[in-house]
């Protein structure tokens, strides 16, 4: 299939935004992915991971920009609607992508260990659906995995608390 460079460049232009705001997840403690909602070429709606700062498990950017976008647009169905995500998408994730009837995802970086849309398994175009979500992978990859990694290496070298007074030991 031949490459379309308009559209390569519309999806880097976009894919920035949500690099912008992986680092606010990176500020806020959170792993840093960014997510954008586009429809006819507008954004609709920017989220990043926010599980630590909600705290909340299902704080995806992913999640949370579906969420602003389907309330924004008054309707559940986004199939005229890209999301842009700087990390290819976990299953949850890619599990509400296909119920929301996106139209199209595209990410940046993929995720050997758990991403669903191609790399470690494939939800978004699992034929027991009744939607396939069509997926571009690697708009500026090496960009978001220079994110991540930075974030990785500051979690790895920061001192760790005793586990029993950690907040977050049970």
């Amino acid at each position: 299939m031949p490459i379309d460079v308009a559209t390569d460049a519309i999806d880097a232009a976009w894919m920035r935004v949500a690099l912008e705001a992986a680092s606010r997840a990176s500020m806020a403690g959170d792993v840093p992915v960014g997510a954008v909602a586009v429809r006819g070429g507008q954004c609709v709606a920017v989220s990043w991971n926010e599980k630590e700062a909600r705290p909340d498990p299902t704080g995806h950017a992913e999640i949370l920009v579906l969420r602003a976008a389907a309330a924004l647009l008054g309707r559940w169905r986004l199939p005229d609607v890209t999301v842009y995500v700087t990390l290819e998408p976990c299953a949850m994730c890619a599990g509400a992508m296909v119920q929301a009837r996106l139209g199209r995802l595209v990410f940046a970086a993929t995720d050997p260990r758990a991403g669903a849309a191609g790399s470690a398994y494939s939800l978004v175009d699992h034929p027991a659906h009744n939607h396939v979500v069509p997926a571009t992978a690697g708009v500026l990859a090496d960009d978001a995995r220079a994110v991540i990694d930075s974030f990785i290496r500051a979690l790895r070298n920061r001192p760790r608390e005793p586990l029993e007074h950690r907040a977050d030991a049970v």
